[in-house]
């Protein structure tokens, strides 16, 4: 997997006040962290291209995450983990904790459904990934949540709406797959954040960091996730 310097960083600021997973975009927790931009999409998208906003921040334990976004034609049909959510109107993470290592893909869709995998070899073979291992049901239980549309959307809602994801990963799993996570290694990750909606009415595919090809596993295209310890050193 290549890596090349990328225009596009991003800084991960320590907690101070312990998001609730309630979708406070604006709240306490979470109204002074500046959001990364999903805002490059592909020229394959429909004319729907969603405003589509991001924030990060850890804590000792893990990483929150909270997505704000603005969409049309929202559609959710996929309940069970693993199941293909990039399909519904979905959001996704991408993270590599460790350059020398592989990346976490962490995708789920508007109805707070998870698809989870570790991706060592993302070289497509027959339209599928060579070398990667889905993360197990007990790994999944420990991703925390919250989404503020209903699990299941369809038919199709075609009206304007905002809706949000926010989420917690625990350090703990991320390290089943890397090893240990040291303060060396929470210095600087690299990674990208997604929008799409595969099979809606107006299907689109968008990112933080441009894609060269209509392909989300690219590590090449990932941008930096520089931790701080100031958190006011925008």
């Amino acid at each position: 997997m290549g890596v090349r310097l990328s225009e596009h960083k991003y800084s991960i600021k320590p907690v101070i006040e312990v998001p609730e997973l309630k979708g406070l975009w604006n709240g306490l927790a979470w109204d002074s962290i500046p959001p990364l931009h999903v805002a490059s999409f592909r020229p394959e998208s429909s004319s729907h291209r969603p405003r589509t906003q991001c924030k990060l921040q850890y804590g000792d334990r893990g990483i929150h995450g909270i997505f704000k976004v603005e969409d049309r034609y929202i559609r959710c049909i996929h309940t069970d983990f693993q199941a293909d959510v990039h399909e519904d109107s979905s959001v996704e993470i991408f993270l590599q904790p460790k350059k020398n290592r592989g990346y976490f893909n962490f995708e789920f869709n508007c109805g707070g459904t998870l698809f989870a995998s570790y991706v060592t070899d993302p070289t497509r073979v027959n339209r599928n990934i060579k070398k990667f291992k889905l993360l197990s049901v007990a790994e999944s239980q420990q991703i925390k949540r919250f989404h503020s549309l209903p699990s299941r959307v369809d038919p199709e809602q075609k009206t304007h709406a905002t809706w949000f994801l926010e989420f917690f990963i625990p350090f703990a799993i991320l390290e089943n797959y890397v090893g240990a996570i040291g303060d060396d290694e929470k210095n600087l990750w690299r990674g990208n954040a997604f929008k799409c909606g595969e099979n809606t009415s107006h299907p689109h595919w968008g990112s933080w960091v441009a894609l060269d090809d209509l392909e989300f596993h690219a590590p090449e295209n990932f941008g930096e996730l520089r931790f701080t310890q100031e958190r006011f050193n925008i």
